[in-house]
C-alpha cells in the first residue's frame, strides 16, 4: 500500500470536517503508540490482482484519505523480480493497508501471508476479502490488527524464549514494507525488522517510499539488490 504525503495539512483538515464521518485509521509511530486519528470518509474502491491464480480479480477496499494500494505496474515489476522464490514462500505484509502486496503473493503461490495493520477498517476489509477468495487448502492467511512495531517486538520476545532450533511463528522469506509516507517510518521499521529475528536465511525485503532508497542504512551483509522509480515513488528489494 502507498499512503501519499499531504503537502497542505490544512486542506486535509478541511476535508475531514466536510465529510463529517468517523472512519479511523491507526497512526503508527516508532514507539508503537497505537494512537488513532480520523482520516477518511465512507466509500469503496477496488484494486486488481495483476498475476497468478487470481489474475484480473477485483478486490474492494474502504476509501480513506492517504490510503491506496501499490500501483499495478509496481506490483508487476516486484513479483517479476521474485517469481522464482514465490511458490511456497512465507510472507509478512507490515502496514498492510489494502493488503495488495500480500494478496498478490497468495495469488502467486505463497504458502503463508501474515497481514499486520493498526487500522480496524483495513483489517476488517482484509478479513472480508480473504473469506471471499479461493485460498488453497495448503495456504495460510492471517490478519492481525496491531502496530507493526509491536508485532515485531512480540516476535522478538517469543523468539528469545523459543528453542534455538525453532522460530515461534516461522521465519519469513519475503517482507513487504510500505509504511505511511508522511510519517517517514522506513528506517525505524527496518531497524525493528532486522532486530526481530523473523527473517529466514533467504529473506528479501520489499521497500517503498518517497525518498531515494540509496539513503537507507542497512546492516552489514545486507544490500539494495534491485531498485526502480515510478512517478514519485522509489521501490526496491533488499537482500543478503
Amino acid at each position: 500500500m502507498a499512503r501519499k504525503p499531504t503537502s497542505k495539512p490544512s486542506r486535509s483538515n478541511a476535508l475531514l470536517r466536510s465529510v463529517g464521518v468517523g472512519l479511523k485509521l491507526g497512526k503508527e509511530s516508532a514507539k508503537g503508540s497505537g494512537k488513532v486519528v480520523a482520516i477518511g470518509q465512507a466509500g469503496r474502491q477496488s484494486l486488481r490482482i495483476v498475476g497468478g491464480e487470481w489474475r484480473g480479480r477485483k478486490i474492494p477496499f474502504a476509501t480513506a484519505v492517504g490510503l491506496r494500494p501499490t500501483q499495478d505496474r509496481v506490483r508487476e515489476t516486484l513479483f517479476n523480480w521474485v517469481a522464482s522464490q514465490m511458490p511456497g514462500a512465507t510472507c509478512l505484509d507490515l502496514f498492510a493497508g489494502t493488503g495488495a502486496l500480500g494478496l498478490e503473493a497468495l495469488s502467486r503461490g505463497a504458502k503463508q501471508v501474515n497481514f499486520v495493520d493498526l487500522s480496524n477498517i483495513a483489517t476488517s476489509s482484509l478479513n472480508d476479502n480473504l473469506k471471499s477468495l479461493p485460498i488453497a487448502a495448503d495456504q495460510v492467511a492471517k490478519v492481525e490488527q496491531m502496530s507493526s512495531f509491536n508485532w515485531l517486538r512480540n516476535y522478538k520476545d517469543r523468539a528469545s524464549t523459543a528453542p534455538s532450533i525453532a522460530k515461534p511463528m516461522g521465519s519469513y522469506d519475503l517482507v513487504f514494507l510500505d509504511p505511511p509516507f508522511a510519517l517517514a517510518l522506513m528506517q525505524d521499521t527496518l531497524k525493528a525488522l532486522f532486530d526481530s529475528q523473523c527473517l529466514s536465511a533467504r529473506a528479501m525485503i520489499y521497500v517503498e517510499q518517497p525518498q531515494p532508497l540509496a539513503d537507507l542504512i542497512l546492516p552489514q551483509g545486507w544490500k539494495l539488490h534491485r531498485s526502480k522509480k515510478a512517478g514519485q515513488v522509489f521501490y526496491g528489494l533488499i537482500s543478503r
